[in-house]
């Protein structure tokens, strides 16, 4: 042939051009439609593994945004690593080789994550660490973690784009752009299917530790469609052997400790939950633990509806009955609690209320996997009057509740000490007070070492400027928490007053209450009287929680190191 035909074009890798006789397809030339649905699994595992990998860390750091942000900084690091290892690699012979050899490594990397979660999370958090001192490790415990845990996965999946693109151009001509392109959309189509997947399907279906190996198996299979169409059967045998034994490694999340016994654990789209039962006959006591290692938990159950035991924020929900029953009981008392939990403030305040009261209660969950558990192992029992509704946000339902209520219940947390930012502003509480009627009252658990705590002075002093009535804070014992105490129109009773008045059967709540320092008020306009190193009022806007609630586990530290 002395001259170029027309439409043909030399070889990028200096190949005859086709249709010559003694030149066929690379060496290595894999089927496009082979090469693209390994670029498809490779951009689903990806994003399996990010999402995956906060509900595999959870238990030990929780799922705060700066867990989220350690995940993701660690992955786009590693993808950044993984595309110049792909360049590299790309420039050498038999692209689809290596293509083969990273989708089957990093699907053994991905089926052994689960196994190795435990062992180097309690490098960075050990058992048993208390709150006050797991500020820092929460942070760059979770950073180390991830990166331990996550980079090399991540760097061999980032490797996949640069080599399936030098694979398809070298294989099937046409211009490194084509080539490129079709890469991209293949991998961003199967980055939108592991998205979702993960989330709506696997985790809520499988589990977390299923849900990895589904991604690992998805690999391993293109890895293994590419490795078969060179007849690289050795290679793939040995990702199938190193597969099965990463298979064969347990996965261990913290389980019950010494005395208890763990009733039911469950993976849903948000968290892991755990029903943990402790004690015999009516001492029994039931926790609902919640993506924690820490000393916490977020739902409560004793065999006797009523008042728990003190150190129980959820007694304090019963205080508005206390003070408006103490010149009869009301005739009839409507509850909306936003972050029902498992049901323990249903359980505490169905205890309370007077036989003549006709008690109504509206719950909101936003995980329904909750409220299954709920109904399972603490007694929640949707009926009349009782209408619990999981799936939906606690700021979406204010905006979708119909009717007034004589008390809202504000309960919400992730992991047991993260208040939703959408929950604490300015703009929240002026939604609640449109759904109470005058004279009703707005009581809310707030995590926190007292009135000087950061996050609940920015809390109660929001709530306080969006209200425009005085916020009473009381002091939970034995516990970190505080509860905050407003009344739309009215006055909420403090120690010492003539209001200072208790509902028969619940005087009990009284003597903790009147402890000197147990009892504070926060007034609106009284912004500028707090600490200068916390936010005014908390908006939409601006709302750096996440800061405050550190600054608060890290004073709380401080104190504690001083006393000792």
């Amino acid at each position: 042939m002395g001259e170029q035909q027309q439409g043909q074009r030399p070889s990028a890798v200096g190949r005859a051009p086709a249709g010559c006789a003694d030149q066929g397809a690379p060496a290595d030339a894999v089927p496009g439609v082979v090469l693209l649905a390994a670029v498809l699994a490779a951009g689903a595992g990806t994003m399996t593994v990010e999402l995956a990998a906060v509900r595999l860390l959870a238990p030990w750091f929780g799922a705060s945004a700066g867990v989220w942000t350690n995940v993701i900084g660690v992955v786009l690091l590693a993808l950044a690593l993984g595309y110049l290892l792909g360049a590299r690699l790309s420039s050498g012979p038999r692209p689809a080789h290596r293509l083969a050899t990273l989708l089957l490594a990093a699907a053994v990397c991905a089926a052994v994550l689960p196994a190795l979660a435990a062992p180097v999370a309690k490098v960075f958090m050990p058992t048993g660490v208390p709150l006050h001192e797991a500020a820092e490790l929460l942070v760059w415990g979770s950073l180390a973690a991830t990166a331990v845990l996550f980079l090399p996965a991540a760097v061999l999946l980032g490797a996949v784009g640069p080599l399936a693109v030098e694979a398809t151009q070298r294989a099937h001509g046409g211009g490194a752009g084509r080539a490129g392109g079709r890469v991209l959309a293949l991998s961003t189509v199967g980055s939108l299917v592991g998205t979702f997947g993960t989330t709506h399907v696997l985790i809520p279906s499988l589990g977390v530790r299923a849900t990895f190996l589904v991604a690992a198996g998805a690999l391993f299979l293109a890895g293994a469609a590419v490795g078969l169409a060179q007849r690289r059967a050795a290679s793939v045998g040995g990702g199938l052997v190193l597969m099965a034994l990463a298979n064969g490694l347990a996965y261990h999340p913290p389980g019950a400790r010494e005395g208890e016994t763990e009733l039911a654990a469950v993976d849903s789209p948000y968290q892991r939950l755990r029903v943990i039962e402790s004690g015999a006959g009516d001492e029994r006591m039931r926790q609902l633990r919640v993506n924690e290692s820490l000393d916490s938990f977020q739902s409560v159950w004793s065999p006797k509806a009523g008042l728990l035991p003190p150190g129980h924020y959820y007694d304090h929900f019963a205080l508005p009955l206390a003070f408006e029953g103490a010149d009869g009981p009301p005739a009839k008392w409507r509850v909306l609690i936003l972050g029902l939990g498992a049901g323990t403030t249903v359980r505490v305040l169905e205890g309370v209320v007077d036989a003549a009261t006709q008690l109504d209660i509206v719950g909101i969950e936003i995980d329904p996997v909750v409220l299954a558990l709920g109904e399972a192992h603490f007694d929640l029992r949707p009926g009349p009057g009782r209408e619990y509704i999981g799936g939906l946000d606690a700021r979406v339902a204010l905006a979708l509740t119909q009717g007034e209520f004589d008390q809202v219940v504000l309960d919400a947390y992730a992991n047991n000490m993260e208040i939703p930012p959408h929950l604490a502003t300015r703009e929240f509480f002026g939604a609640v007070a449109r759904v109470l009627r005058p004279g009703g009252w707005l009581t809310a658990n707030v995590g926190g070492f007292g009135a000087e705590d950061p996050v609940v002075s920015a809390v109660s002093g929001t709530a306080a400027s969006a209200l425009g009535v005085p916020v009473q804070l009381a002091r939970v014992p034995f516990s970190r928490n505080v509860t905050l105490l407003a009344r739309i129109s009215g006055d909420v009773p403090t120690p010492g007053s003539a209001g200072w008045r208790f509902a028969p059967g619940l005087d009990e709540l009284r003597p903790a209450l009147e402890v000197p320092g147990a009892w504070s008020t926060v007034r609106p306009g009284s912004e500028t009287e707090r600490r200068e190193d916390t936010p005014p009022v908390l908006t939409d806007d601006l709302c750096p929680l996440d800061w405050l609630q550190l600054r608060s586990i890290r004073e709380a530290r401080e104190r504690w190191l001083a006393r000792s």
